[in-house]
């Protein structure tokens, strides 16, 4: 179990004095005016959504540190409750801090918001009504943070809306920039070298636009497409803009057309007919590279590939564009023909590293798969190579199928891969003699084992990482002082079986994903991006014991993928992986997050010791100068009764757990720190369940 020191107890920290020795005194120095001994260290800022263009979630702040961190306290809270219609529940900004200002999204209609560091305190608000076209959109909600720009003069926070438009806002009053677009709006929907009805296009964005220079990147994102409704969906194109005047700078066809690079990568013309193949994530940039990297999705569908036949460039690769151009510079594709929904979810980290006796301009791409790819970000080559291995052939009517995918030789997989039987469940011998019946109704194998056709005796393939991965759309972070990346992943199946389409009204795809004997339009399940297919991912929190497991090959049709309610595949369920890239090692690797209370409170594991099986979510962890930081994921009970989650920290050397403060909902957006006034702050957006949305300020009691 975990005490709550927060709860329970407060230290005052003890002042200290400290003097110093001057060894060697530089001659300019002399001339520098003095500075006042007691002044408080210069305030600090995090001004893109993940600290820094290189997307590294890294601050060399240590006010907070193994020694203090349980004596973290409640500076300030937010709830999010009065922007917007209704409460919010799904919570995922990380919030930008410049001049003592926090800037982000908040609400079930997207406001943007800027409140005081210190207080926490309302300064302006700004919110645009978009009617239908914000009903229709397939991504709601808040989304993932706004952008920050400024010549040193004027201060811009730009946004895009649900209804897929890209705001320009006076960063110091909240007014919209009368030079900026059409009185500071300009419409993503428009100028798309495409037509698109503006109130019911598949089309909008959760991830925030990308400032660097004086261009902003926008992607693009769509409905999930397990079972898309159409073939000829939005094509997600990436375009920059001026971000003085919003006129478009540039734009880069995802799917390319007739004479683009790329689009012989499309067998019989399917590329014309295509859609999406958006950048949804995050985008990291090189201002002095003058490179821009956008992480691109599949095109339509997700496990279905019949109508974008051939490798079918840009989809699931990384792509790097001129900044002032758009122009391709390189690309690398992870997923030849993908077939198991592994967008590239995050942005890329920009890294320096040594390599072979030199410093490499590098970045790292974690993934759904759980490889981090370590590529030269000037060329796109692979730092380590990358092999192409050959991969097992499906038996989905009409689907084409890629003899190969790229494999990594460095760093190795940072999560599960594939089922086999030793992944299965463990506790016990019973359960899992359980678990080794309950697969032989479905296929299992190694990585990159398609989907096969769902039908009594085989209900489809169980796929590890699931759909959602490995690791999602918050990412990884980088120390540059150690080059170590820390990332958080899950472990949590997939079920991919393919079945014929029942309803032509559903979709236009002969076959989409469903379980035999269900019919698609059955099994839609909402998230965050709009309908979405149960994935029979796991049992829900307190799930009775059963599970459903087939008992024979002509078992019953499968329910989630558990045995007597517990998950299929062993714990760890989440961990954080430390991985060095001077090495291509990794370094270390810990359970994140606490039992859940269904599988503590499990009959069949009373009187065992369980070890902290960690917890599935989507989570991004921050690095700072001793310590990784990273709330859970999901909701537990505590000795103390109470129910919600916690912050953690860990020793970024050596994965050791230093510190843990009561949360009372789970970490929902990735968390942030910034020194103000002498004290240092850590920001956290959280949420779910039945708690509803709220940014929290944790700090030290009594730091001057």
């Amino acid at each position: 179990m975990v005490s709550i020191p927060g709860l329970t107890r407060r230290h005052l920290l003890a002042g200290t004095a400290a003097s110093a020795l001057i060894l060697a005194i530089d001659p300019a120095a002399l001339a520098a005016p003095m500075q006042d001994a007691d002044a408080p260290p210069p305030d600090t800022e995090w001004r893109s959504y993940a600290a820094d263009k290189a997307n590294t979630r890294y601050s060399p702040l240590d006010q907070i540190n193994a020694e203090n961190f349980n004596d973290l306290e409640i500076a300030w809270s937010v709830k999010t409750d009065v922007f917007g219609a209704r409460k919010e529940y799904q919570f995922e900004p990380t919030p930008l801090l410049v001049k003592g200002r926090l800037f982000l999204p908040a609400g079930s209609r997207r406001d943007c918001v800027a409140l005081d560091a210190a207080t926490g305190e309302l300064l302006w608000m700004h919110r645009l009504d978009e009617g239908q076209r914000a009903l229709n959109s397939p991504r709601q909600l808040s989304g993932h943070g706004v952008s920050y720009w400024t010549d040193g003069k004027i201060e811009r926070i730009l946004y895009v809306t649900i209804g897929y438009q890209l705001v320009s806002l006076d960063a110091n009053t909240g007014i919209p920039d009368p030079n900026f677009g059409t009185n500071g709006i300009v419409d993503l929907k428009k100028d798309f070298d495409q037509e698109l009805d503006v109130d019911t296009a598949d089309v909008g964005l959760h991830a925030t636009p990308m400032v660097a220079r004086d261009t902003v990147v926008v992607g693009a994102a769509h409905t999930a497409g397990d079972v898309p409704a159409v073939r000829k969906n939005v094509k997600g194109y990436i375009r920059g803009f001026d971000v003085r005047t919003g006129k478009r700078k540039w734009i880069f066809h995802t799917i390319p057309k007739k004479g683009e690079f790329g689009y012989d990568t499309w067998l019989n013309g399917d590329a014309d007919e295509a859609g999406n193949g958006g950048a949804w994530a995050e985008m990291s940039a090189d201002e002095e590279l003058g490179l821009i990297y956008v992480p691109v999705e599949l095109p339509t569908g997700d496990e279905m590939g019949m109508f974008r036949r051939g490798n079918a460039l840009f989809g699931e690769s990384l792509v790097a564009l001129d900044l002032e151009t758009g122009q391709r510079h390189w690309h690398y594709q992870f997923v030849h023909h993908g077939l198991w929904d592994r967008d590239v979810p995050c942005a890329p980290i920009l890294c320096d590293i040594p390599v072979g006796g030199r410093t490499v301009k590098a970045l790292a791409q974690p993934t759904k798969q759980a490889f981090l790819y370590v590529l030269d970000r000037e060329t796109g080559k692979p730092i380590w190579p990358i092999v192409e291995r050959k991969v097992e052939r499906g038996d989905v009517p009409g689907e084409w199928y890629s003899p190969t995918q790229p494999v990594p030789t460095k760093p190795p997989a940072y999560d599960v891969q594939g089922v086999s039987e030793n992944d299965l469940i463990d506790f016990t011998p019973a359960l899992r003699a359980k678990a080794v019946e309950f697969v032989k109704s479905y296929k299992i194998g190694p990585l990159f084992t398609p989907p096969t056709v769902s039908k009594p005796g085989r209900w489809g393939t169980i796929s590890a990482p699931g759909v959602q991965g490995g690791t999602n759309w918050p990412g990884g972070c980088y120390d540059p002082e150690t080059h170590m990346v820390y990332v958080y992943s899950k472990t949590q199946p997939s079920l991919m079986g393919i079945v014929p389409n029942a309803d032509p009204k559903v979709s236009e795809f002969p076959q989409v994903h469903g379980v035999a004997g269900r019919e698609a339009r059955a099994m839609p399940a909402m998230g965050a991006g709009g309908p979405r297919m149960r994935n029979l991912e796991a049992p829900p929190a307190g799930a009775p014991a059963g599970g459903k497991p087939a008992g024979t090959s002509k078992g019953p049709p499968p329910g989630f993928l558990a045995v007597d309610g517990l998950p299929l595949l062993k714990p760890p369920y989440g961990r954080i992986t430390a991985i060095d890239l001077s090495k291509g090692d990794l370094a270390w690797q810990v359970a994140h997050g606490e039992t859940p209370d269904n599988v503590r409170n499990h009959p069949a594991l009373k009187g065992l010791k369980i070890p902290r099986t960690g917890r599935a979510g989507n989570l991004g962890p921050l690095v700072t100068k001793t310590l990784v930081i990273c709330g859970e994921a999901g909701f537990y009970t505590n000795e103390y009764g109470l129910r919600g989650a916690m912050l953690r920290a860990y020793d970024k050397a050596t994965g050791e757990e230093k510190g843990a403060v009561y949360m009372t909902a789970p970490q929902s957006g990735s968390p942030m720190t910034y020194r103000l006034k002498g004290r240092q702050y850590i920001v956290v957006a959280t949420g779910g369940g039945n708690a509803s949305a709220e940014l929290v300020a944790y700090r030290l009691p009594g730091v001057a």
